[in-house]
């Protein structure tokens, strides 16, 4: 086999590899995507236990930044109302670290536990 065929068919294993590595992180943002949607779901039934392993798997899978800020102001809000105000601050905290333009929808700043917090840590940056 000539040189140059060599080097054209290790440059398409080089290429069919790095394709390999691009879909298993394509298949592991999928994973955590599914995992923050299925979270947020299990939030919104009110199922908080549920909701912070699912958060918390989607965090670990690997989220992008404005996803990863979602899922740390939920599991805020799942603190905050199970009356474990530092973990709640420390989830805010670890939301705005990623996100400091991060803010609550009106319903959400108008809770009367979790607003002031959330407002307190965002005077303080």
């Amino acid at each position: 086999m000539k040189l140059h065929h060599r080097r054209w068919i290790a440059a398409v294993l080089l290429a069919a590899l790095a394709g390999c590595a691009t879909l298993e992180k394509l298949v592991q943002a999928t994973k955590a995507q599914v995992t923050l949607v299925e979270g947020l779901r299990q939030y919104d039934a009110g199922n908080h236990e549920a909701a912070t392993k699912s958060l918390t798997a989607a965090l670990k899978l690997g989220l992008g930044k404005g996803d990863q800020a979602t899922a740390h102001k939920h599991l805020a809000f799942i603190q905050c109302s199970a009356g474990r105000e530092p973990q709640c601050r420390d989830e805010f905290r670890k939301a705005l670290a990623v996100d400091p333009a991060l803010e609550l929808a009106p319903a959400e700043a108008g809770h009367p536990v979790w607003g002031p917090i959330f407002r307190s840590l965002k005077a303080g940056r």
